[in-house]
């Protein structure tokens, strides 16, 4: 473990962080708000999803002892900080709530009308949209000065971005501390305008969709459109694999943000995307996407 990292634990502000979701991000949101030393409540609809995003946060801090980022002592009092529920009521004391649900505005601004009651005026209210406006989902609150974008990359206790997105009525104030939190998690936190897609995914999606139409018409099959992307431009994984792990509906959701936003038709979604996810085969989380996967990966 760093020197750098050991400061960031010891350092860290103790703060009560709200997770509303336990899927893909919000399980590892809620693992890099731990392992910063924050008191994390991670909130999902049922004992079934909270349970499995428990499991995979304590699979991740296992890892993080494997990897000499924590001491197991560290990992021990992580667990101690963590706790999981299925009312809203117990979200109350939180400093920050982060909403990491499915990309569509009506169910995002949902979470946030439900949890408005029982949170007091100082409470910062934080999306992990990856394309929806800022403004308008903080439009749909009480607290707009008091609301902000924190989009987190997949997989979140590895990737190191960020992205700040302050809406049109978001305070400096608010900004600033959302900074320091992504900050105290050890992120780069990089701030950026309230534009559809944001930065990371106006540009990633629609290479994503091209390469779905790339597919679609038979110009090379999935691996190697994928290996021309990693030999030919030095990506890490190719665009089809990302999209595999990001999810196809998640890609599609995007898209449609885009799409709807710019009514342009250079976003519209590649009719088969379209149809990957009419099928259910979603990418990694159901064994199936672009590729086959083993179950276990899920």
């Amino acid at each position: 473990m760093t020197q750098l990292e050991n400061h960031q634990i010891a350092e860290s502000p103790n703060h009560i962080i709200a997770v509303v979701g336990a899927g893909q991000m919000g399980h590892g949101i809620a693992h890099v708000m731990l392992r910063a030393g924050h008191h994390v409540i991670l909130l999902d609809t049922s004992q079934a999803f909270v349970q499995a995003g428990a499991k995979r946060i304590i699979k991740g801090l296992a890892r993080d002892v494997e990897k000499e980022r924590l001491t197991d002592e560290q990992r021990l009092q992580a667990l101690e900080r963590l706790k999981t529920t299925i009312v809203f009521t117990e979200l109350a004391g939180a400093d920050f709530i982060i909403e990491a649900v499915t990309e569509k505005f009506e169910v995002k601004a949902g979470v946030f009308h439900a949890l408005e009651p029982y949170c007091p005026p100082e409470t910062i209210f934080a999306s992990n949209t990856s394309s929806i406006s800022i403004t308008r989902l903080a439009a749909a609150t009480e607290r707009p000065s008091k609301f902000v974008g924190l989009h987190f990359f997949n997989p979140v206790p590895v990737m190191k971005l960020v992205e700040v997105v302050p809406g049109l009525q978001t305070a400096s104030e608010t900004v600033e501390k959302a900074i320091a939190l992504a900050t105290s998690a050890g992120k780069t936190p990089v701030r950026v305008n309230d534009f559809p897609g944001f930065v990371s995914n106006r540009v990633l999606m629609p290479m994503i969709n091209e390469a779905v139409f790339c597919l679609m018409e038979g110009v090379a099959d999935a691996a190697g459109i994928d290996n021309v992307m990693k030999l030919g431009m030095n990506h890490p994984m190719g665009p089809l694999e990302l999209a595999d792990l990001i999810g196809l509906d998640v890609c599609r959701d995007i898209m449609m943000v885009l799409y709807e936003s710019f009514h342009d038709s250079k976003y519209r979604p590649c009719p088969l995307l379209e149809k990957m996810v009419a099928a259910g085969w979603l990418g990694c989380k159901t064994a199936r996407g672009f590729y086959e996967y083993p179950r276990s990966r899920q």
